[in-house]
């Protein structure tokens, strides 16, 4: 009985270590918001007034998410002087943002945990989701 409860207080040391080891975002158990998309229809375009807002809360490159909408939308798009996207073509809120549910589900949130703490690693010339809450690595198809 005393190995057992030997085993049980070196297992909860080792796991103290490891958690004073995580970074504090993870430490965190709020669930990840996703600002919702300010968009209006000025003529034939759609202009996307918080594109910039949406990049800082995904903590991703704006040129990826841009091209990821376009080709989505099957549409050209451009990023003007304000950060704001301007797709050409007419798209209500709801069809914006799933598209960038779309695209958080893809490139964002881990597919092992689902935390949206990742970031883009390449290992081996090939691009890959490195979770920073879990350690899961997994490739990720288009980055």
């Amino acid at each position: 009985m005393l190995a057992v409860t030997n085993y049980f207080m070196e297992y909860e040391k080792m796991l103290e270590r490891l958690y004073a080891c995580l970074p504090e975002s993870t430490k965190k158990h709020e669930r990840f918001e996703m600002p919702q998309v300010e968009s209006f229809i000025q003529g034939h375009k759609t202009i996307v007034r918080n594109f910039s807002a949406i990049l800082k809360a995904i903590n991703r490159d704006k040129k990826h998410l841009f091209k990821f909408i376009a080709k989505e939308t099957a549409t050209s798009a451009a990023i003007d002087d304000n950060n704001r996207l301007v797709l050409n073509g007419k798209f209500n809120r709801e069809q914006v943002n799933k598209l960038i549910e779309s695209y958080i589900n893809q490139f964002i949130l881990c597919p092992e945990c689902k935390r949206p703490d990742t970031k883009v690693v390449e290992k081996h010339g090939v691009k890959m989701l490195k979770c920073e809450a879990c350690g899961a690595i997994s490739s990720v198809k288009g980055l």
